[in-house]
């Protein structure tokens, strides 16, 4: 079909992060820009980068993006799709709005956004609308004709997402003793949020407790749990569980912790445990640290054997899957009648995120939603 690789209206794709430190001197400026407005000490900021010091200051994610844009460019070009690809961070280089600056000048003026978290919260998806809309407002202020910008729809149970991470956890169950194999427990595990963030995420009216964030997650393990009982022929039993807690102790957060959950699984006599980050794109600090440092160290300490399986990062069914994403957006925005791909029991996400979804503590602007300030 001669449209099929059509990516009009559109005339570029940005891959928008999160951004991390690239060397010992970047820890505590990075943190800065993470936790900016505060007030947090640089004293308290040095004792939070020690995770990063251990890894030498350096988090993996930028080198997991840069991985991604060349899957990216590489898919693309391979199946036709002149489509160019950027990428902007919220805390560190290349930020969100000197990439936005650069697409301006280079002519770009329909552009859709990659994010690069598959599921519904605020941080993984309004927050970044948030820092699109105070990068066009400074684009704005510039003078800087600004661009119209759309997000892609959360990509947590597409089929290029799902798959990888199966074979992840069923390589991981065979790298197991063969006599603990077939009992292994399947922890899934994603980024712990408080309560209150959970209980809003996505529109709240669609939801029960903790949110499109828990369902979301907790579909896609049934899928991931099914697929792996197909492979394997042995039905592992599981659990959602959370990692990377922060904040007050006394404001009530997602649980169980891994390492808790550990613990409880050795104690119920559980002979083996993969880990499997399906709440995470790819393997930065807090599966380096959280996962492969501190909960394979309490695996140890409680003598349970455990395997970390490993995340979507720069798969080329991943990049096949966001080329499927770009093409779908498009055709719907020409008009067309589009059959979205997506697994499990919800069905793909919306396109355009409704009004108050994913609500912040304060009410910001927030561009590429039904909210959005910038047409």
């Amino acid at each position: 079909m001669p449209d099929v690789l059509d990516a009009s209206p559109y005339d570029a794709l940005l891959l928008l992060s999160f951004g991390g430190p690239e060397g010992p001197d970047d820890v505590v400026p990075f943190l800065e820009n993470v936790t900016r407005g505060r007030g947090i000490p640089k004293e308290r900021l040095k004792e939070v980068g020690q995770h990063y010091f251990l890894f030498g200051g350096v988090s993996p994610i930028n080198d997991q993006n840069r991985a991604l844009l060349d899957a990216l460019r590489k898919d693309f070009a391979e199946h036709g799709l002149d489509l160019p690809v950027y990428w902007g961070n919220r805390n560190w280089a290349p930020y969100l709005t000197d990439t936005l600056r650069e697409m301006v000048r280079d002519g770009r003026r329909r552009i859709l956004v990659l994010a690069t978290s598959a599921y519904a919260l605020y941080s993984g998806c309004r927050q970044y609308r948030e820092n699109l809309a105070d990068s066009l407002a400074a684009l704005e202020a510039e003078g800087l004709e600004l661009p119209r910008i759309d997000k892609l729809r959360h990509y947590f149970n597409h089929p290029g997402f799902v798959e990888p991470m199966v074979d992840g956890v069923v390589r991981s169950l065979a790298e197991l003793p063969e006599e603990v194999r077939d009992g292994a427990h399947i922890a899934f595990c994603t980024h712990s949020i408080p309560t209150s963030a959970a209980d809003t995420s996505g529109p709240v009216e669609e939801h029960g407790d903790g949110g499109a964030y828990v369902r979301q997650h907790l579909d896609v393990a049934q899928v991931i749990a099914d697929a792996v009982r197909e492979r394997t022929g042995v039905d592992h039993p599981w659990q959602l569980v959370y990692q990377s807690r922060s904040g007050a102790p006394h404001i009530p957060w997602l649980e169980p912790d891994i390492c808790d959950h550990l613990e409880e699984r050795r104690a119920a006599g559980v002979p083996a445990v993969v880990m499997a980050p399906i709440g995470f794109v790819s393997d930065h600090m807090e599966v380096l640290y959280d996962l492969d440092t501190e909960a394979t160290a309490k695996a140890e300490e409680l003598g349970l054997p455990v395997r970390r399986s490993a995340t979507v990062g720069a798969d080329p069914r991943f990049a096949a899957t966001v080329r499927d994403l770009v093409l779908e957006r498009s055709a719907a925005e020409r008009g067309r009648e589009v059959a979205p791909c997506a697994l499990g029991a919800l069905g793909a996400s919306h396109n355009l995120c409704p009004v108050g979804c994913c609500p912040a503590r304060a009410p910001r602007p927030a561009a590429a939603g039904a909210d959005s300030p910038y047409a």
